[in-house]
């Protein structure tokens, strides 16, 4: 095989799993990666809370594309050829055994993020991978070397080089230098903003209740089709947990269009409707009407939240169930299924900080996720106008992408 040097910018997930991939692949290859920071693959020691979501499992490619709110139609040939399966098997020849929790999320059994990193150290290492910290590339120049296409690349400490083959997975940040190389090198970007963010809310119907988690709610925005469903987290600041990251990954230009001020309706107890809930609330007071509301939760919602619901709706919690007027019960159920908030801000979470936006997609290849401008430059990651919701399916965008360059590369 031939001996292209390559250089792989960006030292996060996307960009290891492609090096890594590449080296093995051509070991005649020489492969750099330059991470500007000391800490290469932090995002993945963070992530998970510290457990390193590392795939779903989810191995259906059609369904899988369904958690993309940008970039599913382009994976949907990509996850064909990588997928959850592949990187279950990946890690698994490597030692590391991946284990699958309720809601699909996969972790390495020991639960800890470290061991996804030194695998992915040690199988740079063993593909002859070398790996630059705290050095980055800063500019990157489009040239052609006996018709074959080539770079020159100057780095962060202002030294100079040549490769033949150069991949971006510098992630998706607004400050990313991997946005700013291809845009000079001809590709447009799509303009990026936050994705999985937290909910701002100041109300009084939140106060002092955080830490309460509901398992399963509707969360939706009035007068657009914005709707995501899953468990709730009340938080000092607002509302957060899977239901809400959903919800901002799909709405997150919308969101960024209003400055993060929008109103937000939560069900707290689908599939409930309030004309349901009614049927069930006559129900209670025919089949209980000497139960105290304050005392007896139906709906199996958080002790707290149920007595704060009665005060807010001036229902005393020794109130019988017999003795709550029709109009009352209508105005519970409304607090139940059509309760609407203030959202006045937003907080990124910590363990994702993904965004939307990056290098548009119709301009790479996603076979081999080349650029279809710039013949030799390669694209993996978030840099790429890609982003999944929360659960592990950013991971597998980036190892499936990643793989792929790597592949093509080598070549």
């Amino acid at each position: 095989m031939s001996s292209p040097r390559v250089v792989v910018v960006g030292g996060g997930a996307a960009g290891f799993f492609a090096a890594i991939t590449c080296a093995e692949a051509n070991p005649e290859a020489r492969v750099t990666l330059y991470e500007a920071t000391a800490h290469p693959l932090a995002k993945v020691r963070v992530s998970g809370g510290g457990r390193c979501n590392v795939t779903h499992a989810c191995f259906e490619p059609r369904e899988l594309v369904k958690r993309y709110p940008r970039g599913g139609r382009e994976l949907l040939g990509a996850f064909h050829r990588w997928s959850p399966t592949d990187t279950i098997a990946w890690f698994t020849a490597r030692g590391v055994e991946l284990k699958t929790e309720g809601d699909g999320r996969m972790f390495p059994v020991t639960d800890d993020a470290v061991t996804i990193i030194e695998c992915l150290q040690q199988a740079a290492v063993a593909a002859g991978v070398e790996i630059k910290t705290s050095l980055g590339v800063r500019k990157a120049e489009a040239m052609s070397a006996a018709g074959e296409p080539a770079f020159w690349l100057t780095l962060t400490d202002d030294s100079e080089l040549r490769c033949d083959r150069l991949l971006i997975a510098t992630g998706g940040n607004r400050s990313s230098v991997g946005l700013v190389i291809a845009e000079r090198l001809g590709h447009a970007i799509e303009p990026p903003v936050p994705s999985l963010f937290t909910f701002h809310i100041d109300d009084k119907r939140l106060e002092k209740l955080s830490g309460i988690a509901m398992e399963n709610v509707t969360a939706s925005v009035p007068g657009t089709k914005l709707s995501a469903e899953g468990p709730l987290l009340i938080t000092h600041w607002g509302l957060s947990g899977p239901a809400v990251l959903k919800l901002s990954a799909w709405g997150a230009r919308e969101f960024a269009a209003c400055d993060y001020q929008f109103k937000l309706r939560i069900n707290f107890n689908p599939p409930h409707t309030r004309e349901t809930l009614l049927r069930a609330f006559t129900a209670l007071r025919t089949q209980h009407p000497r139960k105290q509301l304050g005392t007896w939760n139906p709906f199996n919602l958080p002790a707290r939240f149920w007595e704060r619901l009665l005060l807010t709706g001036n229902i005393a919690p020794t109130t019988q169930w017999a003795g709550v007027a029709n109009a009352t019960l209508g105005l519970l159920a409304d607090a139940l299924v059509a309760a609407e908030f203030s959202v006045v801000g937003k907080s990124m979470n910590k363990e994702e900080f993904v965004t939307c936006g990056g290098v548009r997609l119709r301009e790479v290849d996603f076979k081999t996720m080349e650029s279809r401008l710039c013949p030799g430059l390669h694209f993996a990651g978030e840099v790429l106008d890609v982003d999944g919701i929360t659960g592990g399916f950013n991971f597998q965008a980036a190892w499936t992408t990643g793989r792929l360059a790597g592949l093509a590369m080598a070549g």
